[in-house]
């Protein structure tokens, strides 16, 4: 399990911000230490925090480039030109392009979009979408999700007299594309107040500014918020600032009236009925709409999402279903595969990161396949397959090391790359494949601290079973949506006992479903702690553990009671 506890304390200054949050607006103790760790300290960020407001969205002319963007989507459309919105396969991608679509098809009859195949074209902008462009006729381009690198292809579209406003969210290099605009929050020169857009959150900005300079109704954006939040929950992109507002009232939208597509999968996913969370669009959701780009192409996820009619969306959704499904299957067998490589290393022990390649694992899976290495080694991963004439691979991190940093050192021995801080995507030829390798396991080996390759759990409050009231558990909810850098509070309590009523469940009993109680309440909690048979013994015994744990809701024929998803269990305790 979780080798290290890390329980987050408050400096003197934050533990005087907690009091006064708590004196000012009577907020519970528990969730004023919460928002202080979270760098909410006043009582009007507290109010921002709980009431998120459209209202309080960035000028998307604060953006570098904005104005020049707009200026060319107007002219494009009043002479009727034709427009081709191109975007990523991914679920950022796909979502973007389907927003920029949908938002701009009442204004344009020759409004075409367009999604490279992971296999034939690669990531981001090709040679071959611009042939494409130019056969059809197409003299604008909007990029989303991809272009900031693709200097060489934007030259190539302006032989074919192709202009393009490039919305990225990805790390730019020192020189920047030669197009009609460049939207990316992350510029060197950008002023933008909040620099962690979604590449969908790049396009919306774009909406949000050429509606204004057209004096469009906001409403008309708020109606494509769903697709937002998927994007947001997606690309694991911090749900703070701007993020956090497109994704509250995003979520509000998928939960009562979300898009024909998106009700669709939603279908498909069993969540009818059920209140849509983060969580439900970071593992079922958005790898259905993965799965298109990753199994097929990616253009049948657009396909869905712009679904009008209900059987359609259903027809789509079984297809890319079953798409996710086979994806599964890929996925097993291959991190079976690169598992059996890893038993090979003689020196796993010394190793500080891996990387793993097989030039017939299936492009599409690679990156799943890299978080699950990363996961269960507790090590940066790079996996590696063949595609084309070239070595293509996608890598993930851990804590503290910046995964597209250390493969940008390498630069020089590869073809592309590009990507975040943990996770990145590179691609090289087969020759220099040998000293990529070397070259980055020694960076690895020089920046990694052992510390860093202890799997951890941060704690955010030390709990008696007393505490866990329905009163508090609504309390905490206000704190939705869940996400990077506004993860669900971990709990932790200490010196629990079973009731005498915990028992093993699960078709292998390999899950305990936990009644607990502890000295400041006889009163047991209810609890679930998923694949920890080997605990139940211990816990039987009646002697006190310790536990750490998120505080859920389960419903069950129509009525909800609280429960404690367990994360970890200490034993032989004090």
């Amino acid at each position: 399990m979780i080798n290290k506890w890390n329980l987050r304390t408050l400096s003197i200054e934050e533990l005087y911000k907690k009091d006064e949050l708590v004196a000012e607006l009577s907020l519970h103790p528990v969730i004023s230490l919460l928002l202080v760790q979270r760098g909410i300290i006043s009582a009007d960020e507290v109010r921002k925090f709980f009431k998120p407001s459209l209202n309080n969205l960035y000028d998307p002319d604060l953006m570098p480039d904005m104005e020049k963007a707009v200026k060319r989507l107007n002219k494009a459309l009043g002479n009727k030109e034709k427009i081709l919105v191109y975007g990523d396969y991914d679920v950022d991608g796909t979502t973007a392009v389907s927003l920029v679509y949908k938002y701009l098809r009442p204004y344009s009859y020759t409004l075409d979009y367009y999604i490279p195949d992971r296999y034939d074209e690669g990531y981001g902008i090709s040679y071959k979408g611009i042939d494409y462009a130019a056969e059809n006729g197409v003299s604008l381009i909007i990029a989303l999700d991809c272009g900031i690198k693709a200097i060489d292809k934007i030259e190539y579209a302006k032989t074919k007299r192709i202009d393009f406003i490039i919305c990225d969210h990805h790390m730019p290099d020192d020189t920047l594309p030669d197009a009609v605009a460049v939207l990316d929050a992350k510029r060197v020169d950008s002023t933008y107040p909040y620099e962690h857009l979604s590449g969908c959150g790049v396009g919306f900005k774009f909406m949000q500014a050429f509606a204004k300079s057209n004096n469009f109704p906001f409403s008309d954006l708020e109606k494509l918020l769903d697709l937002m939040a998927v994007s947001i929950a997606s690309d694991i992109v911090p749900i703070t600032g701007e993020n956090r507002i497109l994704a509250y009232f995003g979520l509000k939208l998928l939960n009562n009236n979300p898009s024909m597509g998106l009700k669709g999968i939603i279908d498909i996913c069993g969540l009818t009925g059920k209140e849509i969370t983060i969580n439900d669009i970071v593992f079922k959701i958005g790898p259905r709409i993965n799965a298109s780009g990753r199994m097929m192409n990616g253009k049948e996820a657009v396909d869905l999402l712009l679904a009008k009619d209900s059987e359609s969306a259903r027809e789509k959704s079984e297809n890319i279903n079953q798409y996710n499904d086979e994806r599964r299957e890929l996925d097993k067998k291959i991190t079976d595969e690169a598992n059996a490589i890893i038993d090979e290393f003689s020196n796993m022990e010394d190793r500080k990161a891996i990387v793993v390649y097989n030039p017939d694992w299936h492009k599409g899976v690679i990156g799943i396949v890299a978080s699950r290495l990363t996961e269960k080694y507790y090590r940066p991963a790079v996996v590696l397959t063949k595609s084309s004439e070239l070595i293509t691979g996608s890598a993930r991190s851990i804590t503290g090391f910046d995964i597209y940093k250390a493969i940008e050192s390498c630069r020089d021995l590869l073809e592309n790359f590009g990507g975040h801080t943990y996770a990145a995507g590179l691609s090289l030829r087969e020759e220099n494949l040998e000293t990529f390798t070397n070259r980055f396991l020694e960076l690895a080996n020089a920046e990694i601290d052992t510390e860093q390759m202890i799997p951890q759990l941060d704690i955010d409050v030390v709990l008696e079973l007393k505490d866990i009231t329905q009163k508090f558990a609504n309390d905490l909810k206000k704190m939705n949506p869940f996400g990077p850098n506004n993860q669900k509070p971990v709990f932790c309590s200490l010196n629990v006992r079973d009731y005498g009523t915990s028992k093993l469940v699960g078709k292998e009993s390999d899950h305990v479903k936990l009644e607990l109680i502890d000295d400041s309440s006889k009163i047991p909690v209810h609890a679930i702690a998923f694949g920890m048979s080997e605990y139940f013994d211990y816990i039987k015994s009646m002697k006190p553990f310790n536990i750490c744990y998120t505080i859920e809701e389960n419903t069950y024929n129509g009525t909800t009671t609280l429960q404690l998803f367990i994360k970890d269990i200490r034993t032989n305790v004090l």
